[in-house]
């Protein structure tokens, strides 16, 4: 195929889709269960449509050259290396795309996905949807430097995922067909209704059925009506009554932060005075900010947790492979929680009846119970479970209403269905006819964070061999969470959770060893890890790698 044989529309251009958004219901005529006042009704778009396309400008940068058949000719007529990509350069707002022409089909839906949000969750959205046949192009916003320097997506770093008119605008702009919202602030504020309102397809839940992640006690509360097998627990706002109510129940017990904490608003107390202690860090000093303004007091349950997602469209869902992650910062899950020190998939603890059993007693019962509450779900359920040690049941611990992160590098890896038209489907509620596809074997994630992580941790240290991590040992991948670029070119860690070494192989045995091996290879001082991501699935291996050099 020649480049006369290709047209590429990069100019601005707005879209009018004929999309069906029955499945958001903004009209909430059943109160029964009240939304907690962040997130009812929370629009930032006035019913004047008044968005111009003047408020944000967005050019795209210059193209250096265009590949299909593996030649190559730049505009000026020049060859260059073989590609099966088309590449653009990438700077600050000029934003460039990729096409993959090796799987175009004429009768294929084609669509343009904007990604948003910044981390090792988006990174792995963003490496999966450039594989979709049906993608064009993705951008994600605001992007990170491992993303843009991939070639995975071209990152729009000054786009204000929180300004939905800007979003809007860019939508516009770029014949975006699709939006994709990886972290949770966004759809707590109201992003998927704006961008819905406009016409946007959106994968992400409205800010009202964002609240099963949003407030915990929300959750709970559906649980209780809905029959969801959870923990035992109680809601407080005075730090008395719930220090009263430990001393009655004793120890341990769990404290939670009701709201968004970043992973970290809970914990385990092993005894009386630890979960005193973590009453008036949230109650009385305000560790949490308005996150921890009130707090669940629950049972404390012993088992195995387990991750178990599921793709929503408002009345139906469909399960993904199972994973399992590391909450716990130390090797054997010791230590404070984080966000996520590695995981992997399958997850042998989830096996198929369990997860029958899952989607019958507590996802399905979800879906139903918030379409009930007239808050239809569309996106991603991410629900953490405990298998119970006593019944080998499981029971819900949290929702999250996006990919688990670092659970969603390990599934985006395995996932060989086209995620675009997967998403396409939930936001038209058409899931039912959906199946997915899934490579063989297993995939581990192994996390690089920044010494200190889950405390206070230095920023700017310098990262290096990323390449040559990446090509020691087959299958690998890595995402980038917390990075950036120095002036002098190198890559710099600039968050706690830095690095996800990701790799596949025929089992979890291969998947772990090649992980570890990209790990060992990765020249970081600043950085640590844990040395034993998989042990309860691989409870015979011996667990001892290098340090990072």
């Amino acid at each position: 195929m020649s480049c006369a044989t290709t047209t590429f529309n990069l100019g601005p251009s707005l879209r009018l889709h004929n999309y069906s958004y029955n499945n958001y219901n903004y009209n909430n005529n059943n109160n029964n269960l009240r939304f907690p006042k962040p997130f009812a009704h929370y629009f930032a778009v006035s019913n004047n449509n008044n968005y111009s396309d003047n408020t944000s400008s967005y050019s795209v940068g210059t193209l250096f050259s265009i590949s299909t058949n593996h030649r190559s000719t730049s505009f000026n007529g020049s060859r260059s290396s073989s590609s099966p990509f088309f590449i653009c350069s990438s700077l600050k707002s000029q934003p460039s795309v990729s096409l993959d022409q090796t799987n175009n089909s004429a009768s294929q839906e084609r669509v343009v996905v904007l990604v948003i949000g910044g981390g090792g969750r988006e990174h792995a959205l963003c490496y999966a949807l450039q594989r979709s046949p049906s993608c064009d192009a993705v951008f994600c916003a605001p992007g990170n430097v491992g993303i843009s320097n991939s070639g995975n997506a071209t990152c729009i770093s000054d786009l204000d995922i929180f300004d939905s008119s800007a979003v809007i605008s860019f939508c516009h702009k770029w014949g975006v067909g699709l939006v994709v919202v990886g972290p949770e602030a966004p759809l707590v504020s109201g992003l998927a209704n704006d961008l819905v309102k406009f016409g946007i397809p959106t994968f992400g839940p409205s800010a009202e059925a964002a609240a099963l992640e949003g407030s915990k006690n929300f959750m709970k509360n559906l649980c209780d009506k809905y029959g969801i097998p959870t923990a035992k627990y109680k809601t407080f706002t005075d730090p008395s009554a719930a220090k009263q109510y430990i001393q009655e129940q004793g120890a341990p017990i769990v404290i939670k932060a009701d709201g968004l904490a970043a992973g970290k608003g809970v914990v385990v107390a092993m005894n009386v005075e630890e979960a005193c202690e973590a009453v008036d860090s949230m109650l009385v000093k305000g560790d949490f900010g308005s996150a921890g303004c009130r707090v669940i007091v629950e049972e404390y349950l012993e088992g195995e947790e387990a991750s178990f997602f599921a793709l929503v469209d408002g009345e139906n869902a469909i399960p993904l492979e199972s994973a399992q992650d590391h909450k716990r910062v130390g090797d054997g899950d010791t230590g404070p929680n984080t966000g996520g020190m590695g995981a992997y998939s399958p997850a042998p603890i989830l096996t198929k009846e369990l997860q029958a059993l899952v989607m019958k007693s507590i996802i399905l019962p979800t879906v139903n119970g918030m379409a009930a509450e007239g808050c239809k779900f569309v996106g991603v359920l991410y629900a953490g479970l405990m298998i119970e040690k006593k019944s080998g049941l499981p029971k819900l611990i949290e929702y999250n209403v996006r990919f688990g992160d670092p659970e969603c590098q390990v599934l985006m890896v395995r996932l060989e269905s086209d995620l675009a038209q997967v998403l396409l489907a939930a936001c038209r509620g058409e899931l039912s006819g959906v199946s997915l596809n899934w490579s063989p074997g297993s995939a581990m994630v192994v996390v690089m964070a920044s010494k200190g992580y889950p405390g206070a941790y230095e920023k700017g240290s310098v990262i290096r061999s990323l390449e040559e991590a990446e090509h020691v040992a087959p299958c690998v991948q890595i995402f980038h969470a917390g990075t950036a670029q120095d002036s002098d070119g190198n890559i710099i860690a600039t968050g706690g959770r830095v690095l996800g070494v990701t790799a596949k192989g025929t089992d979890l045995e291969e998947a772990r060893e090649r992980a570890y091996q990209a790990v060992e290879e990765i020249n970081w001082p600043g950085g640590f890890y844990r040395r034993d991501i998989g042990w309860r699935a691989l409870p015979q291996k011996h667990f001892a790698t290098k340090r990072v050099n």
